[in-house]
């Protein structure tokens, strides 16, 4: 049995789940996500402000269980998504390292000879609060954790002088310069 696969999904108020099949239609005041579940496996209810995933055998296997918690993860992830949506805060350090917003794109000067030019996807939204701080935030968490990765690997934070792109709160291990 599946420890999170167990646990209930609680809805709020202003979000809803519609059950089609297979498919799930998630939708609250942030926007709407569908989704897609393995009706051959599991078997999804509804009750009050309840929402729970079940495995249609009696006698679950471990890899049943193993999906059986993502699944239920997944639909949460989603769910909190469409009601209060997904941020991540990225953190400019450097000399010279700075961060505006130029229509559809994000432009970065980040230490190298030329300006780079990050193209932001459709249901994102990138805005830069000060020169040194983007705030990414949208409906799906997979997307805001990808995009963020994406910016990110453009000029990872180097060991020595912690200088880069990082996540707030992300530990930089930093090492010791050469000595004489």
């Amino acid at each position: 049995m599946s420890k999170i696969g167990k646990k209930n999904i609680i809805l709020p108020k202003e979000s809803s789940i519609k059950i089609e099949g297979s498919n799930l239609t998630i939708s609250g005041p942030k926007g709407t996500k569908k989704m897609s579940i393995n009706d051959k496996i599991f078997s999804s209810k509804m009750s009050d402000s309840k929402f729970q995933i079940e495995p249609l055998q009696k006698k679950v296997d471990k890899k049943t269980s193993i999906m059986w918690g993502t699944y239920r993860s997944l639909i949460n992830n989603a769910v909190l998504g469409v009601t209060t949506g997904h941020e991540k805060i990225l953190e400019l350090s450097g000399v010279g390292f700075r961060a505006t917003l130029k229509g559809e794109n994000l432009n970065l000067q980040i230490g190298f000879s030329h300006d780079v030019n990050f193209k932001i996807p459709k249901e994102i939204k990138i805005t830069v609060e000060k020169q040194t701080i983007i705030k990414i935030s949208g409906v799906d968490k997979d997307l805001v954790s990808k995009t963020a990765s994406d910016i990110k690997s453009l000029k990872p934070v180097e060991p020595y002088k912690a200088k880069g792109i990082k996540e707030r709160g992300q530990y930089v291990l930093r090492k010791e310069g050469k000595k004489k």
